[in-house]
């Protein structure tokens, strides 16, 4: 342990310390103030004679007289299987009231990078109870799929409704198998850290969860490590207990921020709006923790959430994180306005790995087929709406009028299913079959013959009513 009353420099959340020797990246930092105060920090930048240290907490009161003590070592995560069911503040330490942590282990927060030859393809279905994500855009073990949103829009509440729905379908279960979500939010306000806790208490989610709260009036530099100190204890439970853990991050924005703040406070040169350059290789850093190890039972499933500012997908956040993930689910502002929950805009959204989690075995032989004739369907459905602002319903055929029904059943029937409504996938693909019986079986020709037969019902209301109108 070394220590130094040689600050020569307080700028933001940065504390500039003239040392003797150099300083190791990322070591902790213990400032100690003029009214016996102890503050965290660590270690940012580190030359021969000079060390930035950014400082956790507010920097107000901290001078030249402070005392600057270099622990040697990184910042470490207290794990435990005891932490399901705790609430924690984005610096790990718990908020809930509860008994203090006593830890099986400490882990470093930087994680270990997962070996390449090690790293399992992420398959198999993760069921969220949401048609829109469960039938359209499946999620698969091990993968990194992101909510793109935008201020204003309910992302809380999808992604509330994901924690406490989230499952491993029975029949893939391991017998060492559970489930668990670490939940980690920076940057939101003390309403939304209420709203989120009563949700998460309310349901029984919490029992097997662990809650970081990163609160708006928290300092920006503890928002830096709060994904770090959540992902590091989903390592610990996917792969040192065996949990399947879905992380959910929320939001990401509130996060990059807070980089673009320390760059600037160290004087970088900015890269695009701003943001620093290396910020592809930080995200990366992140997202690339999800993901499965041969040989181990668990795994770590990602949802990151991020606002896009000014609903503009090519903005720096957004941009690199399509660049890094699997995929992303839009959460759009018109279906929001129109009164769909959860307003998830599925022709825009995506799903990479969507093939690795469906099908015979998964969830279900036809779930592919009919994934895609809904996308169809429904795309030559919003195709068709542009041109009734042109020329009106009247002018189309009895053909076009079909496919702009099913747009608006999809949208009220399919996506609209509030954020109480948990859905199997039986249910979700039940929902598709009804609302493909509106349209003549010549059209569906995404779908093999023998599902077709299977499943189809000719002779449902909705078919009957498109016969009807034919005749």
């Amino acid at each position: 342990m070394k220590e130094y009353k040689t600050i020569t420099e307080v700028s933001g959340p940065l504390v500039f310390v003239e040392t003797d020797e150099p300083v190791g990246y990322d070591e902790i930092v213990e400032i100690e103030t003029g009214d016996g105060e102890t503050r965290r920090g660590q270690v940012l930048e580190s030359t021969s004679d000079h060390v930035a240290v950014q400082v956790f907490e507010s920097t107000q009161g901290i001078d030249r007289e402070c005392s600057v003590r270099f622990l040697g070592e990184t910042m470490k995560m207290p794990v435990t299987e005891e932490l399901l069911g705790r609430v924690l503040d984005g610096t790990g330490r718990p908020i809930d009231g509860g008994p203090d942590i006593v830890p099986d282990e400490r882990q470093d927060i930087v994680g270990k990078a997962i070996n390449p030859v090690s790293r399992e393809y992420p398959r198999e279905f993760i069921q969220t109870g949401i048609s829109a994500i469960d039938g359209m855009n499946t999620l698969v073990r091990g993968q990194k799929l992101p909510l793109f949103s935008a201020s204003g829009l309910p992302h809380n509440d999808l992604a509330l409704q994901i924690a406490r729905q989230a499952e491993v379908p029975e029949e893939d279960e391991g017998e060492d198998s559970e489930f668990a979500v670490v939940f980690a939010a920076m940057g939101i306000t003390a309403e939304e850290a209420n709203e989120f806790m009563d949700d998460f208490e309310r349901t029984g989610a919490l029992e097997r969860s662990v809650v970081f709260l990163n609160l708006a009036d928290d300092p920006a530099v503890e928002r830096t490590i709060t994904p770090r100190l959540a992902l590091t204890t989903a390592e610990y439970l996917a792969f040192e207990k065996g949990y399947h853990v879905l992380t959910i991050m929320t939001d990401m924005t509130n996060y990059c921020e807070a980089l673009r703040e320390i760059g600037a406070a160290r004087e970088e040169v900015p890269g695009r709006r701003g943001y620093p350059g290396y910020m592809y290789t930080d995200l990366a850093g992140l997202y690339e923790r999800a993901g499965r190890i041969e040989g181990v039972e668990g795994s770590i499933t990602q949802i990151p959430i991020l606002t896009m500012p000014s609903d503009d997908d090519t903005h720096p956040i957004p941009d690199l994180t399509g660049y890094i993930t699997e995929g992303q689910i839009y959460v759009d502002r018109d279906l929001n306005s129109q009164g769909t929950r959860p307003p998830i805009y599925v022709l825009p959204s995506l799903s990479r790995l969507m093939d690795e989690g469906i099908g015979e075995g998964l969830t279900r032989e036809d779930h592919g087929d009919v994934s895609d004739q809904l996308y169809a369907a429904y795309a030559e459905g919003e195709d068709l709406r542009d041109l009734v602002n042109i020329v009106g319903r009247e002018a189309l055929s009895e053909r076009d009028n079909k496919y702009l029904d099913f747009a608006d059943r999809f949208e009220s029937e399919f996506v609209d299913q509030g954020y109480d409504t948990d859905r199997t996938i039986e249910e979700t693909l039940s929902i598709g079959w009804d609302l493909l019986s509106m349209l003549p079986e010549e059209e569906l020709n995404r779908i093999d013959e023998e599902f077709i037969e299977t499943y189809y019902d000719a002779g449902s209301d909705a078919t009957i009513e498109a016969a009807e109108a034919d005749d």
